[in-house]
């Protein structure tokens, strides 16, 4: 089975960069070892936020964000995205502290996104939030989607344009060969002039094959979803220094995250719950909204996702191979830049150039330096 790109990893990236190449007439295969969004793309929090970016992604984000607020019309399908405003509360004055320096160095960049809240501001926005809380930072065009639901909207959308998605097959081969690379599968062989890593918490199994080395980890963050509770906070809810992050649903049920992570084997494809984490994330929410005592919980999950040491992605063309790209490693927070990932790999291989600066995204910013 031949095409112009073969995209290894069915999530979010690779749906987005198969809808985003498929748009321009570019034959896509999408290979997907388990099912579209089986993983860190479709079990995550669905967080769409700016707020606390590190400096190096905020570009990206940006124009990620521009994307998500009228995806559901581009796309012709809905991703459940709801712009909600985001808030990470601070507890202290040592977290306003951070807040302010924090700050300084965001004006000086030229990003004035990000708004301080004092103490009453933060009441009127978060009437429930506990009255010890001195402040906060809410960033406007924030929210959030739902995670799935948006990773198969850029499916649908891409199979719209051409885009073939393969499921429930593993690569066993990877290898360029002349102009080709050349992928096989326990059942299909496959030919592309380009490959694009897409592989999440697997990525470095595929660079490696590809000819670039990196050190990724994987972990299991975990989730879990309460009953329904009385309408408390409309805006998406996270903390300036502690693991907290919640959001209410249209229906009242509540969604905790806040980094808590359980148990991953990448070999086996398997997760397992840190029961005493997720106990402590509860805790954490109570403490900061004492309404979520009286929460009763129905569900908890995890997905396997992969982190990179500076928690930074890798994006970019390989460094040990030609027609090669990836994009992973987005340690738990890729999710919101989805859409522009897609465009910045499609210009990738349309035009060899992107509007972004990727030097900090680069796969072989680890390797050591020969003087």
């Amino acid at each position: 089975m031949n095409a112009d790109v073969m995209i290894i990893g069915g999530g979010i990236q690779g749906c987005s960069t198969a809808y985003h190449l498929a748009l321009q007439g570019i034959s896509v295969i999408v290979i997907e070892k388990d099912y579209i969004a089986r993983h860190a793309s479709g079990v995550n929090a669905g967080g769409v936020r700016l707020l606390g970016r590190d400096m190096a992604e905020i570009p990206m984000a940006k124009a990620s964000m521009e994307m998500w607020q009228t995806l559901d019309e581009t796309l012709k399908f809905e991703t459940g995205f709801r712009r909600r405003t985001l808030v990470n509360v601070a507890a202290d004055g040592a977290d306003i502290a951070m807040l302010q320096s924090r700050q300084t160095v965001m004006q000086k960049a030229g990003y004035f996104h990000e708004h301080h809240l004092d103490q009453s501001q933060l009441r009127e926005v978060l009437p429930h939030v506990h009255s010890s809380c001195v402040g906060g930072v809410t960033s406007e065009l924030d929210g959030y989607a739902l995670a799935y639901q948006a990773t198969m909207a850029f499916r649908q959308a891409a199979m719209q344009y051409g885009a073939r998605f393969v499921e429930g097959e593993e690569l066993s081969l990877l290898r360029h060969v002349g102009p080709v690379w050349i992928g096989r599968t326990q059942t299909t062989t496959y030919e592309a002039g380009v490959v694009i890593n897409c592989a999440g918490a697997w990525g470095d199994k595929v660079a490696m094959r590809i000819g670039d080395y990196v050190p990724l980890s994987f972990a299991a963050p975990m989730l879990m979803i309460t009953a329904r509770l009385p309408h408390f906070a409309k805006p998406v809810v996270g903390a300036v220094s502690r693991q907290l992050s919640f959001k209410q649903f249209e229906n009242g049920t509540v969604l905790i995250g806040g980094g808590a992570k359980g148990f991953a084997d990448r070999d086996q494809n398997t997760t397992r719950l840190d029961y005493s984490k997720l106990a402590s994330a509860a805790k954490t929410a109570i403490e900061f909204f004492p309404i979520m005592a009286s929460a009763s919980i129905n569900r908890m999950w995890a997905g396997i996702e992969g982190y990179m040491p500076d928690n930074l992605p890798v994006i970019g063309p390989a460094v040990n191979a030609q027609n090669a790209f990836h994009a992973f490693g987005f340690s738990a927070h890729g999710f919101q830049l989805g859409p522009i990932v897609g465009k910045v790999l499609a210009d990738l291989v349309l035009n060899g150039k992107t509007d972004f600066d990727l030097k900090a995204f680069r796969i072989d910013r680890y390797e050591r330096k020969v003087l």
